[in-house]
């Protein structure tokens, strides 16, 4: 397998970058840039790695405040995906003003992701799956034959997302873990959104928001 996986925690809020490459190939991709896009591209730099992607799960601005200076760092400007239920979200600076700060997302998607779409990178298969009720626009992506899932804020560590923002319901979400997260292999690994990463079998075990409840 010539995936390798680089997680970098950015930010005041502790935001998981995940940094993927083909060792192939070269090529890179960055999965939710939430901020220090310098460091992200310096990162992908010294491991001699070419960033030509960035796949968005979700657009708050934990998630996504750290691509203008991604881009600005790149040779060359990379193509951004993400789903387009939350380009509404992107469009208001991902909720920054909210939080009393202002927020340029830079480049806006060119492209737009939907439920079962396959991604490559290099001889990687990525499978988006759309999963709102953090967003409605949230999506992960699961590569099978690794046996990973970027689940951006969907799911942590014995913990869910938050559903208290615009637009987010909790039965929304719960309904997206049960029907796109549980029916993975017990042993597929979750790099979460934020703090450490677990797994399929952890959640379905000693998630207290899943546990006798889905």
């Amino acid at each position: 397998m010539s995936l390798e996986i680089v997680p970098l925690t950015v930010g005041p809020l502790q935001t998981n970058a995940y940094l993927l490459a083909d060792t192939a190939t070269r090529l890179a991709a960055v999965v939710d840039p939430g901020a220090e896009g310098e460091r992200i591209a310096a990162e992908a730099q010294r491991r001699g790695w070419r960033i030509r992607h960035v796949w968005i799960t979700h657009a708050h601005f934990d998630h996504i405040g750290g691509l203008a200076a991604l881009a600005e760092a790149l040779p060359t400007w990379p193509i951004v995906a993400m789903h387009p239920d939350d380009l509404w979200l992107w469009r208001l600076e991902g909720g920054a003003p909210l939080f009393g700060f202002r927020l340029d997302p830079g480049p806006e998607p060119s492209v737009f992701l939907e439920h079962g779409q396959r991604l490559r990178l290099g001889s990687t298969t990525f499978e988006v799956r759309h999963a709102p009720g953090h967003t409605p626009g949230h999506v992960m992506f699961y590569a099978a034959e690794p046996g990973v899932l970027l689940a951006g804020d969907v799911i942590f560590r014995e913990g869910i997302g938050r559903t208290d923002l615009p637009q987010a319901d909790f039965q929304t979400l719960l309904h997206s873990i049960a029907t796109q997260v549980l029916p993975l292999p017990d042993q597929t690994r979750i790099l979460p959104g934020h703090g450490p990463e677990t797994t399929v079998g952890h959640e379905r075990r000693f998630n207290p928001f899943l546990v006798g409840g889905l």
